[in-house]
């Protein structure tokens, strides 16, 4: 099982965040992870953006958007962005790419959120032509008429992963794209939801086994502390609770929250933590960081604490 971090925005001043994800993802390098995996926050830092500027000081990690959300602009315009970005890294992106949820499509983009994953199959029928490597895109379905010249070939292949969270989803993700990337999904819904149908899908169209990429907070922390720790997970991270799409995920597994995705407590406990998303079939782990504390000073040591652990771990897995 690969591991890699998230870097996002997150909170602060804008000008800052820049520098502080391009600290993120040197030390991400240095210390050995696969991928840094970098969130589309509806509100904040464009994340193939982000992703650029990332490629300019790094030189090996994959790094992966998490996720682009497919309604906000055509997919020859996501293909363009996604090319231009891939040179720029030298071939190591991966782009995440998701129908989103009703809150951020219709409510805050104002857009239609009608048959999300009709479209999304659309969406990736041109999404996946423009970035192969074809002269012209000429796709014709329910959704686009597209007949596009495009110059723009791909350095590397392009991974293409979607967010795949219910069952029609993973069937478009296993037929159209090179994997899926979750959140909300704890071990038992990706062993029992999650691959069973997503591999039968690929399977079924010819495709090689798909990346399972899952998505969970982390805290390095003493036995006493667990409990602070998912409640601090649940009161900064628990907002995509309120999306039907994730209430739907967390009925297939153990998991009533994001508190309970956390992996929280001592070293060992978070490797076995680990493991058993290895053992259910996750090919890739994306950390989020989630220290605890009191005050800025408490806060940035614990991030630093558990990350270094997180490292070990990796390191020891891999």
């Amino acid at each position: 099982m690969r591991i890699g971090v998230m870097s996002g925005p997150e909170r602060g001043d804008s000008a800052r965040k820049a520098a502080r994800m391009l600290d993120d993802v040197r030390w991400a390098e240095e210390a050995g992870f696969d991928t840094v995996w970098v969130p589309q926050v509806p509100t904040d830092f464009d994340a193939l953006t982000a992703i650029a500027l990332m490629g300019s000081v790094t030189s090996r990690i994959e790094l992966g958007t998490a996720v682009v959300p497919v309604h906000a602009q055509h997919p020859i315009a996501l293909a363009r962005q996604a090319l231009s970005v891939h040179a720029a890294a030298q071939g190591r992106l991966a782009l995440g790419v998701g129908a989103s949820h009703h809150w951020i499509v219709r409510d805050m983009l104002g857009l239609p959120y009608e048959k999300p994953a009709a479209y999304t199959r659309d969406y990736l029928d041109v999404l996946n032509s423009a970035v192969s490597g074809n002269s012209s895109v000429d796709v014709e379905n329910d959704t686009f008429t597209v007949h596009n010249p495009l110059g723009l070939a791909p350095v590397a292949p392009l991974p293409v992963l979607l967010a795949a969270l219910g069952p029609v989803m993973l069937r478009v993700a296993g037929e159209r794209a090179d994997g899926t990337v979750l959140w909300m999904a704890d071990e038992r819904s990706v062993a029992d939801h999650v691959v069973p149908r997503i591999t039968k899908a690929a399977q079924e169209a010819g495709r090689p086994a798909p990346r399972i990429v899952a998505g969970i907070p982390v805290c390095l922390c003493r036995p006493n502390e667990v409990d602070a720790a998912r409640e601090r997970a649940n009161r900064i991270l628990g907002e995509a609770e309120i999306s039907p799409n994730y209430q739907r995920l967390l009925a297939y597994g153990d998991a009533r929250d994001v508190g309970d995705l956390c992996a929280a407590g001592d070293e060992a406990s978070i490797k076995a933590r680990f493991q058993r998303f290895a053992d259910a079939g996750v090919t890739d782990l994306s950390v989020r960081l989630l220290p605890i504390g009191e005050g800025r000073e408490e806060l940035v040591a614990s991030k630093r604490r558990t990350r270094e652990t997180v490292a070990a771990i990796a390191a020891e897995l891999r």
